[in-house]
């Protein structure tokens, strides 16, 4: 089935070479080495490829912001600070979490592939964006891998039944290979991922209903709620705002969001959400676990099964006969084949707040888009 166009009026779509050139630009010109500049830059094109925008280029003026205040830092390599063979505890120092998160995530897979398993821990990584990426590494080299991922300092959502702000956004992800093609699940715990309020707030897709809940308990779509007053183009700070996001599923996903708050933060040592101290900024942990099938035992007979479950629940009768029953990763791969061959959508808003952090710092940007 192709992909669900999810474009507003005012989209424009770029060409993803285009938009990898500018970004990739944009982070040489804040100081950034070129491997990190362009892994920054794939890395967030890859996540608008996939569809999840709200980790995607809407990100990188605050990730300029970030880095000229001295939050988050170039040129970073990830060190240990335990280290067990098969269970490796890293320390980002605050460098780009597509940096350090892909160092950590190249060493487990390392050992997940000597030893059948790895169980690492990462703290004090700068933003790292889209998890599923670092599942997709594990995918390449034959590995399961779960992922429970927290930002300290940052607390955005409400836990079920409460109006005052508690957790971060806490994604989860488990990425699965089969031959027929990978499941990859992955997603925030939060009703919504903060990126997509922060879309939503540049003129891009609209909040479902109830994402937001506001002090005195009403339900709000409306981004000002988490964000407070601010200007078409410009920063977004969601310490502006009263209100706070909404964990999804209710108890479950309000649980969810505090089990990956006690491992990926607690345990890893980087710190929860909150109580907010004088961090003056934030950081992700992260907590893996990578498996090798080939180790775990019949690698041909768990393929075998789990071809046969997947296409067993993808011959689900579907609710709409337009809209056949998918798998998780399947909408993340339909959409990555459209955006390459057609562009990818962005907001007006979305690309002239990139514009004009490119324009600051000497970059040229295309103007005939």
């Amino acid at each position: 089935m192709p992909p669900q166009s999810s474009m507003a009026n005012t989209d424009i779509l770029i060409p993803a070479t285009t938009l990898q050139d500018v970004v990739n630009r944009i982070f040489l010109a804040s100081g950034c080495a070129p491997t990190e500049a362009l892994r920054i830059a794939s890395h967030l094109l890859g996540a608008n490829l996939a569809g999840h925008d709200s980790h995607g280029v809407v990100r990188v003026p605050r990730y300029v912001e970030w880095q000229e205040a001295g939050f988050v830092l170039a040129g970073q390599q990830a060190s240990i600070i335990s280290d067990m063979g098969a269970m490796v505890l890293l320390d980002g120092h605050f460098g780009f979490g597509q940096t350090v998160a892909k160092q950590a995530t190249d060493l487990a897979i390392e050992r997940a592939l000597a030893n059948g398993s790895c169980i690492m821990g990462l703290r004090n990584a700068g933003h790292i964006g889209r998890v599923g990426d670092y599942a997709e590494m594990a995918i390449a080299a034959g590995l399961i891998s779960i992922h429970f991922v927290n930002v300290a300092g940052s607390v955005l959502v409400a836990p079920f039944g409460g109006t005052e702000r508690r957790f971060s956004t806490a994604p989860f992800c488990v990425g699965v290979p089969l031959p027929e093609g990978p499941v990859l699940l992955d997603f925030a715990t939060s009703f919504v991922a903060e990126g997509k309020v922060l879309v939503a707030s540049t003129g891009g897709k609209a909040l479902p209903e109830g994402a937001l809940i506001e002090p005195d308990g009403r339900l709000s779509t409306d981004p000002h709620t988490l964000y407070g007053p601010y200007e078409s183009v410009g920063p977004r700070n969601p310490s502006l705002g009263a209100g706070a996001i909404r964990a999804f599923g209710d108890h479950k996903g309000s649980g969810l969001a505090m089990m990956c708050e006690l491992l990926a933060g607690a345990l890893a040592g980087g710190g929860t959400s909150g109580p907010i101290g004088a961090r003056g900024r934030i950081s992700n942990g992260m907590l893996s676990i990578h498996l090798s099938p080939t180790h775990f035992g019949d690698r041909a007979s768990f393929e075998a099964t789990a071809r046969d479950y997947v296409a067993w629940v993808k011959g689900c009768a579907p609710a709409s006969t337009d809209a056949p029953v998918l798998v998780p990763g399947e909408p993340e791969a339909a959409r990555r084949a459209d955006r390459l061959a057609r562009g990818v959508p962005l907001p007006a808003e979305t690309w002239a707040n990139i514009a004009a952090t490119a324009h600051r710092l000497g970059v040229l940007v295309p103007n005939d888009l």
